[in-house]
């Protein structure tokens, strides 16, 4: 892991399918944006944004522009090889079946997931907030994608821990209601709340569905301060961008 983004070691698939995880160092923005962020919703300075989306496409060897998508908490799923590139998709996943069609998924805690079927050439990148997996954003990408699931290989990116994630019975009972054994990813606190995994939330979605091959899910973006954006942690912050692309 370099200072400026995470290359996924641990995901075993062929060479010509590129992905990684941007940190918080080796941009421009102030603080509390400090330094490599490339959200452009969050009240940075514009400038500072494009010039650091620019250090990204360079350092990473981005064949063209990624998707930027408008993410919304939903499980919307965008075709990026139909998009119109002068407007930005309200969605949080597209798919592609082209070679340098770079996806690009934001988060400061949500969890960033990438999808490829490797011998059919295709692949996708979705925005895991729990929103998002509660609504059946992992299914949703799933289907999009046209691929049988055990073709399939998941990479979990940077999120926030299961030591970290304090949610209400609002958010438990939003997952338990649709599937009761993901009350296992719910620990009860001392104070009458919960602490949720979403690692092992996307881990028991995508079994479900027929995936088999999942890597990722180690880190944890509210305890790493000099390596992650938090917004939990920190409320007004940067976002940290999960981009993956086929050469």
């Amino acid at each position: 892991m370099s200072s400026e983004w995470y290359l996924p070691a641990d995901w075993p698939v062929p060479e010509f399918v590129r992905a990684g995880t941007t940190l918080r160092n080796g941009g421009i923005s102030r603080a509390p944006f400090d330094t490599l962020n490339l959200g452009a919703h969050v009240g940075d300075n514009d400038a500072h944004v494009r010039h650091n989306r620019e250090v990204v496409s360079e350092r990473l060897g981005l064949p063209r522009e990624p998707l930027w998508l408008n993410q919304i908490h939903g499980n919307t799923v965008v075709d990026a090889d139909a998009s119109n590139g002068n407007r930005i998709p309200d969605a949080d996943a597209a798919v592609t079946r082209r070679r340098e069609t770079v996806l690009a998924i934001l988060t400061a805690d949500c969890l960033p997931l990438v999808l490829c079927d490797p011998e059919n050439s295709v692949l996708a990148a979705a925005h895991g907030g729990w929103r998002g997996l509660a609504g059946g954003i992992v299914t949703a990408t799933i289907k999009a994608m046209q691929a049988d699931a055990k073709d399939l290989y998941a990479w979990l990116g940077p999120a926030i821990g299961p030591s970290r994630f304090v949610i209400g019975d609002d958010v438990r009972d939003a997952f338990v209601s649709v599937d009761a054994t993901l009350t296992a990813c719910f620990v009860p606190t001392a104070s009458d709340r919960y602490l949720a995994d979403l690692y092992a939330i996307a881990r028991r979605q995508l079994t479900v569905a027929g995936v088999a091959r999942i890597s990722g899910g180690h880190w944890c973006t509210y305890s790493d301060a000099q390596r992650f954006f938090s917004y939990r942690r920190d409320q007004q912050t940067g976002r940290m961008a999960t981009v993956a692309w086929m050469t």
